[in-house]
């Protein structure tokens, strides 16, 4: 997996890779060439079997602020529709992208997570926040619906309906413990143990059966637009497709010596 990015900052180790946004001065705001190189990151994820999982990590104390207001807002009131619409598909792309990317994403959230800084976060598989994390789907606050890059289809799914509602019609931040009480986030911890915390839950992940946790990760994206019925035969579907795979035989033989199974992705 590539690492030599421009826009972002990116590391692997041991089966993580963890991104970061790297303009801390401005609180990691979003170009039109960091929502592009991300989106093309996260859809060649899907075919690296090297990483097991992702930490979106903040920096410099902030998630990411969103669009840039000089680099990317000021350009779109200058834009045609056809220009328009080019940037708003590629910035669902990017969602699309890490959805389908295959991979658990967990984001560590700190400070501003605002406009799609908090749709990243929104994107993500598992969310960990410090107290300081405040996040905002501020579209409507700039003029904008708060339909953006699947907000009102993914968020009501993360926090209900009515509390997704009020987050977009009134574009105000969601504290750390409105975040854990409404499910947004999975665990607050304190800063200085954000990015334990998130590499310990990628750690876990990444020790697990990575096929087995790309096809879980595949299921929770496609159920949406399932039936029940249509829903429990994928996921039969899916089993059987894991049953095949060496990691439930290793599994198995595991159990039967009464030892840790060692799982390695296939």
């Amino acid at each position: 997996m590539r690492t030599d990015v421009s826009h972002f900052n990116c590391k692997i180790d041991s089966g993580i890779a963890e991104i970061a946004l790297d303009r801390p001065e401005r609180k990691n705001p979003l170009t039109f060439d960091s929502y592009a190189e991300l989106r093309d990151w996260f859809r060649d994820l899907h075919y690296d079997d090297d990483v097991k999982a992702v930490v979106f990590a903040p920096n410099g104390g902030n998630f990411s602020s969103g669009g840039d207001v000089h680099d990317i807002i000021g350009p779109l009131t200058e834009m045609n529709m056809k220009e328009l619409l080019r940037f708003t598909r590629m910035t669902g792309d990017l969602v699309k992208a890490m959805l389908n990317c295959g991979k658990p994403i967990i984001a560590a959230v700190d400070g501003v997570c605002a406009g799609a800084g908090a749709i990243i976060a929104m994107a993500s598989d598992l969310r960990v926040a410090t107290p300081e994390a405040k996040t905002a789907f501020l579209f409507n606050r700039v003029g904008l619906a708060g339909c953006d890059m699947g907000a009102c289809a993914i968020l009501p799914r993360i926090i209900g309906q009515g509390r997704a509602a009020e987050l977009l019609y009134l574009g105000r931040s969601m504290t750390a413990d409105e975040g854990v009480s409404w499910g947004f986030f999975n665990r607050v911890v304190e800063a200085g143990e954000l990015m334990a915390t998130a590499h310990e839950i990628a750690g876990r992940i990444a020790a697990g059966p990575g096929f087995a946790n790309m096809m879980t990760k595949t299921m929770l994206a496609q159920e949406w637009s399932m039936t029940l019925e249509q829903a429990i035969e994928a996921e039969a579907q899916a089993q059987a497709i894991c049953m095949q795979g060496q990691d439930f035989h290793r599994a198995y033989h595991a159990f039967v010596a009464k030892q840790r199974p060692v799982f390695e992705g296939d």
